[in-house]
């Protein structure tokens, strides 16, 4: 089984607003994400969130279990993913790591993901979109401890470098896992061209 962690946390200083609430084909990003990592192996979902906590835990509904607070988010990605290690249940294979600022993915590759996770047997997977990797990852919970324990200033890119050799790359058409929307021209951009 798997766990889905959402990373919400950060400042969207770029974007002017919280990214977890910005609209896409009608729905805020948050609830898309919500909705595509819905799967038969995900048993447990954990929302990060952080100085934006009150008005996106005010906007989307998510049960109390499934949201995580990190206070020092100000640390940077890699704090949000050990804050949400704490919270998972034991006995996991793996997580799927999403990113609020990569919303851009169906469930159709989670599914696809989730299957190469466990036909392979590799450490880490991740989507390639013409020759880039993107997101989202799923890492095996046989790296936690390393995910725990890796350079807050380097983050969870030292452990995919310390198992390049392992990754399983899962090619797919999907633009949307290597778009990152963090900023207003990006987003206008990309929903502009959606409609």
């Amino acid at each position: 089984m798997l766990a889905a962690v959402i990373l919400s946390g950060g400042a969207s200083q770029r974007m002017g607003s919280p990214k977890a609430l910005l609209p896409y084909q009608g729905r805020p990003f948050l609830e898309h994400l919500l909705d595509v990592t819905r799967h038969p192996k995900i048993t447990a979902r954990r929302v990060v969130l952080g100085v934006h906590a009150e008005p996106i835990a005010k906007a989307i509904h998510l049960s109390p279990g499934e949201v995580v607070i990190n206070a020092d988010w100000e640390k940077g990605q890699l704090s949000s993913i050990q804050a949400a290690l704490k919270s998972l249940p034991p006995g996991l294979d793996g997580m799927l790591l999403c990113l609020i600022d990569h919303p851009l993915i169906s469930g159709n590759l989670v599914g696809d993901l989730i299957a190469a996770f466990y036909s392979s047997n590799a450490p880490i997977v991740l989507p390639l979109f013409e020759g880039r990797r993107g997101h989202p990852v799923i890492f095996s919970a046989k790296l936690f401890p390393e995910l725990r324990s890796a350079p807050l200033d380097i983050g969870a890119r030292a452990v995919v470098w310390a198992h390049r050799a392992e990754i399983s790359e899962f090619p797919t058409s999907e633009e949307g896992c290597v778009l990152n929307l963090n900023d207003p021209e990006t987003f206008a951009r990309v929903t502009r061209s959606a409609d």
